[in-house]
């Protein structure tokens, strides 16, 4: 409890009997008693400790009773200790008067009274005491009012991590119900047009020479909304820790070379061009449907943003790893958005009014790259296109039950 705080008190006095008499009168429990036969040594023990009184020999060899008193009233650390003068000097001496002045609180004369004496002491002790616990009990409402603080900006930054989450959520739904609805009103629409023909027995639109592109429009809404749902569950396997890789051994370059292919004809369609750069192979132990996600984000990311110019990849491998970029010549990113746009749901300005999207695609491709030990940059500038470089160790970590 702050009240059994230990107090302790000086004694000065140049006689040592005298020191022993008046130890053996005020010594209590927690109340040790410190003492100095000169004001030298006395100064060194008030730079040494905490007192709650100090009772001090008037006349005394060097430094008096008085002149020690001054000292201690003129440092900040020994200012408010409590003084008792003793002397044994005639009242006629007017020492009291003398003393007072010096900042005492009171004065003695010897021969001392015994029950006077342990009285005053233990009136100054538990002064000390009751001031000891004071300063705890405001030093514990300082620390509570700095956890308080300390919580109330815990509860503001999650109030508007909620606010933000349900925003997130709100915006999430209503993307994916926008998303989702172009490629089904596309078939919706397809289906309908369809059915008209049909119904005026007009079979001109399914003859043999049409029925290729009539699929492959399908195909490709359907595809659409195959990559959707895609990303949506591969963001929710990512929340949960469950999204995993299975390493194994393949040539990057090649990887890099069959998706260009793939999307040969949709850069076509927007009037791009892609330049593999890959000289030489560039084996390593990865997830090869991971990594095939990786190339194809990053390359329909290029074709939606880059327009009408030529996107490179360039594919280069060394004894510590792999490295793979994506350059275009779009609108670019701006430097306070470079980071947020790894984020999920998170999208530019700029980014919404040339293509629609979740903003899945950067965040699935960051995670599934750190998930095999490496990472992605991104330097941009705005109209200035982006350069998107992985960096892939050789080997990705082992592989995990899905």
């Amino acid at each position: 409890m702050p009240l059994e705080v230990e107090s302790k008190l000086l004694i000065v006095d140049d006689l040592p009997e005298n020191l022993l008499a008046l130890e053996a009168l005020i010594r209590a429990p927690a109340q040790p008693v410190f003492q100095a036969t000169s004001a030298e040594q006395a100064l060194d023990l008030l730079l040494e400790n905490e007192f709650a009184l100090a009772i001090l020999d008037v006349q005394m060899p060097g430094m008096n009773g008085f002149e020690l008193a001054e000292m201690m009233r003129s440092t900040e650390r020994t200012r408010h200790i409590p003084i008792i003068f003793v002397s044994a000097a005639g009242r006629e001496m007017n020492y009291a008067f003398k003393g007072y002045e010096s900042g005492a609180v009171d004065f003695l004369h010897k021969p001392l009274d015994a029950h006077a004496v342990v009285s005053k002491v233990n009136v100054f002790v538990d002064l000390h005491r009751h001031r000891k616990a004071l300063r705890y009990e405001m030093e514990a409402l300082a620390e509570l009012h700095r956890q308080q603080e300390t919580l109330v900006e815990q509860l503001k930054t999650t109030q508007r991590e909620l606010e933000r989450a349900v925003r997130m959520r709100d915006d999430f739904m209503s993307m994916v119900s926008h998303e989702l609805r172009t490629p089904l009103n596309t078939l919706y629409l397809e289906t309908q047009v369809r059915k008209l023909h049909l119904s005026k027995s007009n079979f001109s639109p399914f003859a043999a020479d049409k029925l290729p592109a009539m699929i492959e429009r399908d195909q490709r809404q359907i595809q659409n909304m195959v990559r959707l749902i895609d990303d949506m569950l591969d963001v929710t396997r990512m929340r949960s820790g469950a999204l995993s890789i299975q390493p194994k051994l393949f040539d990057l370059s090649l990887l890099a070379q069959r998706v260009v292919e793939s999307l040969a004809q949709q850069a076509e369609a927007v009037g791009a061009e892609f330049r593999l750069a890959a000289p030489a192979p560039v084996h390593g132990i990865w997830d090869e449907f991971r990594i095939e996600q990786v190339i194809t984000n990053l390359l329909t990311n290029a074709l939606r943003y880059g327009g009408p110019h030529a996107i490179d990849i360039t594919v280069s491998g060394g004894a510590k790893g792999a490295l793979l970029s994506v350059r275009d010549q779009g609108i670019g990113v701006a430097p306070e958005d470079q980071a947020r746009i790894f984020e999920q749901f998170e999208r530019t300005a700029d980014s919404r009014k040339h293509a629609a999207g979740l903003g899945l695609g950067l965040y699935i491709t960051r995670q599934i790259v750190r998930l095999h030990g490496g990472d992605i940059h991104l330097e941009s500038a705005p109209g200035q296109g982006a350069l998107f470089t992985v960096e892939l160790p050789l080997q990705a970590p082992a592989a995990t039950p899905e």
